[in-house]
């Protein structure tokens, strides 16, 4: 058998990433539920054009993580070219919460080289692009 090793290109989080934050925290802390709608997830999205957009998550019997409210949001606007994103809790390790596995696959579809605010190994927060986040993909078969 053959190992398979990864390469992950990884980026420095700079002040922009880290006002990313805050405003993935503000929005949080304005909605904030942990009762009946659940909001406990706070997102903010750069776009290329240096727009910003926030949104939290709507959970429920059919919940959506914030990363889809705020990505459908951006979309919605007529954004189409994405540059960061980041998922965030006042209570989680640099308030940075990784993407789950339905995300990482919507990110890798819509914008497989934005970059996505995380916590490395040694819980410094670092940047990747959502394609380094799902290795082996599922992609769209295009049928001709």
């Amino acid at each position: 058998m053959r190992k398979v090793v990864f390469t992950m290109t990884r980026y420095e989080i700079n002040e922009t990433d880290k006002r990313l934050i805050e405003i993935g925290l503000e929005v949080l802390k304005q909605n904030f539920d942990d009762g009946i709608y659940n909001h406990t997830v706070g997102c903010a999205l750069l776009c290329k054009n240096g727009n910003i957009y926030k949104g939290v998550n709507c959970d429920g019997i059919h919940g959506s993580c914030a990363e889809y409210i705020t990505m459908g949001i951006a979309i919605s606007a007529g954004e189409r070219e994405f540059d960061t994103i980041v998922a965030v809790h006042d209570k989680h390790l640099n308030y940075v919460i990784p993407p789950c596995g339905n995300c990482r696959q919507m990110l890798f579809e819509y914008c497989p080289d934005i970059k996505v605010i995380v916590n490395d190994e040694n819980g410094k927060l670092i940047k990747i692009s959502a394609r380094d986040l799902l290795p082996f993909a599922w992609e769209p078969v295009v049928c001709e």
